[in-house]
């Protein structure tokens, strides 16, 4: 069972993404904050796997607190909903984080399909946040790209396999068919991934593939 926890400082909101969670009989909705301080206790007095968390909120607003959520000494995964698609609260959230970006007018079969994602070890962004997101990896500055690339390059040939494919948004299951190998074995390469390029999630290792590599 996923134990889920909405953080939104707009009451009819929250019952309404509950309501969504708890309509899936593999999701249970634990815990409710209104804004991120909450949440952070929340988060402590719960163990929670996934949080859906507002961006803009009072007292601590969703970026501020996803970064403290991911601080945790059990971190949930965090998907982070927004009215407003606009480039700042994309790449803060990513920063922060976020294992996925979604708008609140996504379908919610998509916010289900998000939460089973993300859990599970994958990352799920709104499409026009990934295009945009593209986009500025497009036009990167060599200095940034350079960084970027020395990191990949101290990947192991295999390791690079790995990460080409979970920059193209792939589960681990679909890399382990791509590439022959048990799933198991994708998740550890994965994980040794993260540790050498020196990031949080596999967003943030996508974004720095593409960094390193447009064309991906």
């Amino acid at each position: 069972m996923i134990r889920a926890m909405v953080v939104d400082d707009d009451a009819l909101v929250r019952l309404g993404l509950t309501d969504l969670l708890d309509s899936d009989d593999a999701i249970e909705v634990v815990a409710q904050a209104a804004d991120g301080l909450h949440a952070i206790e929340q988060a402590t007095a719960h163990r929670i796997d996934v949080a859906l968390v507002d961006v803009r909120m009072p007292r601590m607003d969703g970026i501020a607190a996803t970064k403290r959520l991911r601080a945790l000494a059990h971190p949930p995964k965090v998907i982070t909903l927004t009215t407003f698609d606009l480039d700042q609260y994309v790449y803060d959230a990513l920063a922060a984080g976020a294992d996925g970006f979604l708008l609140k007018d996504t379908d919610p079969a998509e916010i289900l399909r998000a939460v089973h994602l993300v859990v599970a070890g994958s990352a799920m962004l709104h499409p026009t946040a990934a295009r945009r997101l593209i986009d500025l990896y497009h036009h990167t500055s060599r200095p940034q790209a350079t960084r970027a690339q020395a990191r990949v390059d101290a990947l192991t040939p295999r390791e690079r396999d790995v990460l080409s494919l979970l920059a193209r948004g792939d589960t681990n299951a679909d890399i382990a068919k791509t590439l022959g190998m048990q799933e198991s074995t994708v998740k550890s390469h994965v994980s040794r991934i993260l540790t050498a390029l020196e990031v949080t999630n596999r967003v943030q290792a996508a974004l720095l593939a593409r960094d390193a590599d447009p064309s991906l």
